[in-house]
């Protein structure tokens, strides 16, 4: 076992040392491909989206109507090209950007084939393995809804792996609405033309505005302003200025509320000589699967072998698209982590083992 999990974090390692932002996860795309063939799966395919397939199968004489089980992780970082990917190791932990997320959900794959070909464990359905594209940002789920397209509702459940989340179970899918906000005015001089309207300062009243909402706790809903940017020189009025605007909530219905008195906010802005735009970048739905299905008690079962309780939890991941649908989804982790996206992003290699070990036991209990 110890030399599997050395393996898991090396390959953890390989695979961060490839940048992959997402839109750009080819080359990384490239090498999980050509390890698949190695590993001696079926039927390695790379779709049109750029997400990896490979089919695993251990039982020759299975019913032919038996549901494969769909595993994936996404293959994309949120860190650009040009960011050092030096990894270091301290005490129990492992350094580096996109580590923890997602390069060691990744090579949680591998270390499942690894795993259960060491066990000789035979099941009753086969594995797709699946290295998706556009998670993160605004790749707006785009990989994983080309994995859904593909297979449907004809699979026993999508299992979803994150690097860092072990412990919890993700099975409640929080829907988001992503927008541009663009405000134009005639701008000008900031000493001739003083008094004209700034786009700049347009914005910061609608921010303004919109952090005065009051947004419900239960279900939990947010907002966030993350980037803003416009303007020409510290002397001139600014034309033109965006922000990025992200809302979320646990409830479609209190997402839905917020969007429209956001909407609002922003219509009512414009007037003569400022105009504000709002464009959708980003959408990604609700959804969930009751606390009390099977396979979230399989999951807390195979959590408690690990001498650990299960936090059940919300989030927006690549499990929104299956659950949105109605379909069968949970997300699980390797092990334990932090700063994900910083540059302080770290894995705990002494959960490794038993993130995988709590793997391996869904799998192998998942069609009984």
């Amino acid at each position: 076992m110890k030399n599997i999990i050395d393996r898991v974090i090396d390959f953890a390692i390989q695979i961060q040392q490839i940048p992959a932002p997402t839109f750009h996860e080819m080359k990384r795309g490239e090498f999980v491909q050509k390890l698949f063939v190695d590993e001696g799966l079926q039927d390695v395919t790379t779709d049109e989206a750029g997400n990896v397939y490979g089919r695993w199968t251990t039982n020759k004489e299975k019913n032919a109507d038996t549901k494969p089980l769909v595993i994936s992780a996404h293959l994309d970082t949120v860190f650009p090209l040009e960011m050092d990917l030096v990894v270091k190791r301290e005490d129990d932990k492992v350094y580096g950007i996109g580590i923890g997320d997602n390069s060691l959900g990744v090579a949680g794959l591998f270390g499942l084939i690894w795993m259960l070909r060491e066990q000789k464990v035979e099941l009753s359905g086969d594995i797709w393995f699946v290295a998706n594209v556009g998670e993160e940002g605004l790749g707006n789920l785009y990989g994983m809804k080309a994995v859904v397209e593909r297979f449907g509702a004809d699979v026993l459940a999508y299992l979803v792996l994150e690097g860092m989340a072990l412990g919890h179970i993700y099975h409640k899918a929080v829907g988001v609405k992503r927008y541009r906000v663009t405000a134009k005015t005639r701008g000008g001089h900031s000493w001739s033309d003083y008094g004209q309207p700034s786009a700049v300062l347009e914005l910061t009243h609608l921010i303004g505005q919109m952090t005065s909402l009051r947004l419900p706790s239960h279900p939990r809903t947010t907002m966030n302003v993350g980037k803003i940017n416009g303007g020409t020189s510290i002397n001139v009025i600014p034309a033109e200025a965006w922000l990025e605007l992200d809302l979320r909530s646990e409830g479609p219905a209190e997402l839905v509320d917020l969007v429209k008195r956001v909407e609002r906010l922003i219509e009512s802005a414009s007037r003569p000589g400022v105009s504000l735009e709002a464009e959708v970048i980003g959408e990604r739905p609700a959804g969930e699967m009751s606390a009390d299905h099977p396979f979230i008690k399989l999951a807390q079962s195979c959590l408690k072998e690990q001498g650990m309780d299960a936090v059940l939890t919300s989030g927006s991941t690549d499990a929104n698209i299956p659950l949105s649908k109605g379909y069968p989804a949970l997300v699980l982790g390797v092990t334990k982590g932090g700063g994900a996206h910083t540059k302080n992003e770290f894995i705990d290699v002494r959960s490794i083992e038993k993130g995988m070990e709590q793997l391996v036991s869904f799998v192998n209990k998942v069609w009984k």
